[in-house]
């Protein structure tokens, strides 16, 4: 069985050692002959959040899909459908608990990603890129942003840059072909 450490985004055949017991294990999927499977309620207890239904449908979608969503995409893609407001509320809860960041495109919607609730400093320390014809949004977990020095006095709370363009599926490469 394969295991992938949520700390170093490992896939190994054994689970991590680093501070390895059952209260500290860092470990959130499980691969299994293709299969992944998601330890959401290990994510929210690290978080020290309760893991209650609301929050495991939200956070395993958002893992699940890896790019940011905005409050309609995920309501949409829910199997089951949630009230607006407890979408709201879960959304900011899992916000301030640090396991998800908000950015917001070029077309003014908020949208929501999840990531490691451990990472320090900004947890949106990555840029996004924003395709103008579908709308879609990408992390660039790849690439980081640079650190910003700011007059004394001053004091930097987040950062964000989005990159727009056309993405792979709606260049005019892609449909010539």
């Amino acid at each position: 069985m394969k295991v992938k450490c949520f700390r170093s985004d490992v896939v190994t055949e054994k689970p991590c050692r680093r501070r390895w017991n059952a209260l500290k294990c860092k470990l959130v999927a499980f691969n299994i002959q293709g299969v992944v499977f998601l330890n959401v309620e290990k994510i929210l207890s690290v978080a020290k959040l309760r893991a209650t239904h609301q929050r495991k449908l939200v956070l395993r979608l958002l893992v699940e899909k890896g790019s940011p969503l905005s409050h309609s995409e995920i309501s949409s893609t829910l199997v089951e459908s949630l009230d607006k407001v407890t979408l709201y509320r879960t959304l900011q809860t899992l916000k301030a608990a640090g396991i998800v960041h908000q950015v917001q495109g070029l077309d003014g919607v908020w949208r929501f990603c999840a990531h490691d609730p451990e990472s320090k400093g900004c947890p949106g320390d990555h840029p996004h890129f924003l395709c103008l014809h579908c709308g879609k949004m990408f992390c660039l977990t790849d690439q980081r942003l640079p650190r910003v020095e700011v007059p004394e006095g001053m004091t930097v709370e987040g950062k964000q840059l989005v990159v727009y363009g056309c993405c792979s599926e709606c260049s005019p490469e892609t449909e010539a072909r």
